[in-house]
């Protein structure tokens, strides 16, 4: 008898191609289920991206109204900021039963997915078991930022971003912001980045609590603060060094992009340079990291900390 006409052999066959086929259509049924999840949980106006996976930063691929992470979507529910719904991986453990005990008292909507379901609308982003879609970031005037400032009864203290690109920068900033008390950032509308979920999630939640303004010209934004009684220090190179300048009173620092520093224009808009002083061999450093040392030096002469 040859092995084709062998009855165990045809019926272990049939087995596997019936596994196959069922496994095929497992597959092409989770497919669909992932397909309809997106469509489902993203808001109206952000259905025309070309999807959460893609790797093209802010302008290629990121929702503005996705937030991913545990801290940025605890901060988002804390902040009382509009959230249309959240969702939560249905095994999640730890901080995720916080948040949604939290969202619960909130009335919040919370929907148990997948953590497949998860990572497509996530992409390659480490969502941590959760992300929640929210309304659009807003941005305010400089006219609020002052306000603020002179509601709690404080000189202006307000971080100015000379063509930063990078999400990354941007979050760590807003995040030192919110620490040493700032009362606001200014960013340029072109040539610089807005706000994304990833600057959302490198803040670790700041965002919800930071204001930004953003203008079209920078050098008539420094204009505005200098006429609200502002003094203006830009972070460059061949200026003085920064713990011996006094940077008390209402203040404005200055800290340029990424590779290209402050732009010609605005320097000669402020009122003075800082420089850091550095020993290494590496000339210069991160803009996040510069604006670090720049802002907690303005907290310790407030504060005498």
């Amino acid at each position: 008898m040859s092995k084709r006409d062998n009855p165990r052999l045809k019926q272990r066959e049939e087995e596997k191609n019936a596994k196959r086929e069922k496994y095929r259509q497992v597959k092409a049924a989770r497919e669909r289920k992932m397909s309809r999840v997106e469509k489902e949980y993203a808001p109206r106006e952000s259905r025309s991206f070309r999807g959460y996976g893609d790797k093209g930063g802010a302008s290629a691929g990121e929702n503005p109204n996705l937030i991913i992470g545990r801290n940025p979507v605890m901060e988002a529910v804390k902040s009382g900021r509009t959230i249309e719904k959240i969702l939560m991986q249905k095994d999640g453990e730890g901080s995720i039963r916080k948040i949604a005990s939290l969202a619960r008292e909130r009335g919040l909507q919370i929907q148990y997915v997948d953590r497949l379901a998860l990572d497509r609308v996530a992409g390659s982003r480490a969502h941590q078991g959760i992300a929640a879609y929210v309304s659009a970031y807003s941005y305010c005037e400089i006219s609020d930022i002052l306000r603020k400032a002179k509601e709690r009864g404080e000189d202006p203290f307000v971080i100015l971003l000379d063509g930063l690109e990078d999400p990354h920068n941007l979050g760590a900033i807003m995040r030192t912001a919110d620490a040493v008390g700032a009362h606001g950032i200014v960013i340029p509308s072109r040539r610089a980045v807005g706000l994304t979920e990833t600057v959302a999630k490198a803040s670790a939640g700041a965002i919800e609590y930071v204001s930004v303004a953003k203008v079209s010209n920078m050098t008539a934004a420094i204009d505005e603060l200098k006429a609200a009684g502002l003094w203006i220090g830009a972070c460059d190179m061949d200026g003085e060094t920064y713990h011996r300048a006094k940077l008390f009173g209402a203040l404005g620092l200055v800290v340029g992009g990424e590779g290209q520093g402050v732009s010609r224009l605005v320097r000669e808009r402020c009122d003075f340079v800082l420089s850091i002083p550095m020993v290494g061999k590496i000339s210069s450093l991160n803009a996040s990291n510069a604006a670090a040392v720049l802002m907690y030096e303005v907290f310790r002469q407030r504060t005498g900390k």
